[in-house]
């Protein structure tokens, strides 16, 4: 299984960008590219994603096992020539003292070899001692090649190549130059998401060309061929059907029995794990797109899933469709189960305020969203529940997620009642987080479907059994 890990030596190197132009640059070449990214995350995958033509898969320590880690990334490499694997932040960094949560603890558990992107600004012979010191930190990581970005020009090219090459043994995959066609538009949580860019294909075209033309992919696609044959832990027993036959397919004891769930996926909503919608079809949901910036109606569903996204950016696009509002608040209102993701949660609030306007959300929760200049909440969180989840887990184990919001929640009554206490992170309150009002569970976390949280199945389990309830209830009429 061809392979690589793309890290660097700090975050900020321009090692997305580079990702999606070998992705795309490949892929152009005839290659079929499967590519990963490390941590939680939304927006690069989605242009990863994109320039890949497969989509992206998270590899996450805090969420995951390292048996699943193994076995998500041999499941999602089937029938790819390439595994890109895209790192965050720099190749040692990571939340532990000891690395093992890391890049370069994952390229160790997957036995990747390591492409190191470095930021070659300013640098010249002092790149050499940067590179040894990368090698000696961890012998057992194989930096197999380099990829120099941001160099100023051919002279500052020519000076790096004769310094790595005399004082190392690490060969220069390539050198990119200071373009501005390589740049995408940055936001408050990184790049812009690939959905709102409308010349997102262009730009992926024109960074694959660029990278095409500074990397030996021949080069690249033979270090690639290195990494030895993965050797998998003893797989778990599947305990529930998992999707057969391609994207959007069902096995067929659910597909009877099917629910039907509206998705919000348009400009102001993009934020979903590829793997979490699989898991909801496989447990027999249709899902049925909405687009809250131009639907009129809400379509006829059994429930609801409103990821994350920007909302604010489009906030008076969303107040100004008020019919598709007032559906969804008089649907939840009447029962229709609900859940919510950040972005999610913020369009079901009263309000949202930012840059000195205010519009009017959809008015389920009783609290106004305000947007601030730094985050509110970003990184990993560990939710304990309360016992008001519609859904809640079986057992006494925390839920591990992750927040990134640059939102609060304010105005909120005393008697809101809440389904997890917060143990790390900030939630809605510090305290609190996730709302829970009639079927609706609204949060500032982020969930991800693994062998510690299938949610997606409890989730649809309560839908069917509302659905059920509700039957009964008109029955008896």
């Amino acid at each position: 299984m061809n392979r690589l890990l793309i890290s660097a030596a700090h975050k900020s190197s321009g090692k997305t960008t580079l990702c999606v132009g070998l992705c795309a640059a490949l892929r152009a070449r005839g290659h079929v590219v499967q590519p990963f990214k490390k941590g939680p995350d939304f927006i690069d995958p989605m242009w990863l994603s994109l320039a890949a033509g497969r989509d992206c898969h998270n590899l996450d320590f805090y969420l995951m096992g390292r048996d699943e880690i193994m076995h998500t990334f041999a499941a999602r490499s089937r029938g790819a020539d390439i595994s890109l694997i895209e790192g965050n932040k720099g190749l040692y960094d990571g939340l532990s003292l000891d690395g093992s949560n890391s890049n370069a603890a994952l390229a160790t558990l997957l036995d990747t070899p390591v492409v190191l992107v470095i930021d070659a600004r300013g640098m010249t012979r002092g790149i050499a001692p940067l590179i040894l010191g990368y090698q000696a930190f961890d012998p057992q990581i194989r930096i197999a090649g380099v990829i120099l970005n941001q160099l100023g020009g051919s002279r500052h090219e020519a000076k790096l190549r004769a310094v790595i090459e005399h004082y190392t043994d690490v060969p220069v995959l390539g050198a990119v130059h200071r373009d501005d066609r390589f740049a995408i538009v940055e936001r408050h949580l990184g790049l812009m998401p690939s959905n709102e860019a409308n010349a997102a294909r262009g730009k992926i075209d024109t960074i694959a060309a660029l990278v095409a033309a500074s990397v030996d992919l021949d080069r690249l696609i033979a270090v690639s061929s290195l990494a030895p044959a993965l050797v998998l832990p003893a797989a778990p027993s599947p305990s529930f059907p998992l999707p057969q036959g391609g994207e959007g397919s069902e096995p067929s004891a659910l597909r009877a029995n099917s629910i039907r769930i509206g998705i919000p996926r348009d400009a102001a909503f993009a934020f979903y794990y590829p793997g979490d919608l699989e898991a909801l079809r496989a447990a027999g949901a249709e899902l049925v797109t909405i687009d809250t910036l131009k639907d009129a109606r809400l379509p006829e569903v059994d429930a609801l899933f409103i990821g994350g996204g920007f909302p604010e950016v489009f906030m008076e696009q969303l107040e100004a469709n008020a019919s598709l509002r007032h559906e969804i608040r008089q649907a939840i209102e009447n029962g229709l189960p609900a859940y919510a993701e950040c972005g999610g949660l913020m369009y079901l609030a009263r309000s949202i305020s930012w840059r000195g306007k205010r519009c009017e959300m959809a008015g389920v929760i009783p609290g106004d969203v305000v947007m601030h200049d730094r985050p509110m909440g970003r990184g990993y969180v560990q939710l304990r529940e309360t016992g008001k989840n519609p859904w809640p887990l079986s057992g006494s184990a925390d839920v591990r997620a992750h927040e990134f919001h640059y939102s609060s929640l304010e105005n909120l009554a005393p008697g809101t009642v809440y389904a997890y206490d917060v143990m790390r992170g900030n939630g809605v309150d510090g305290q609190h987080d996730g709302i829970v009002h009639k079927n609706l569970l609204a949060c500032y976390a982020h969930l991800r479907d693994l062998e510690d949280n299938h949610w997606t199945r409890r989730f649809v389990q309560f839908i069917r059994q509302q659905r059920r309830k509700t039957g009964k209830q008109q029955a008896a009429r």
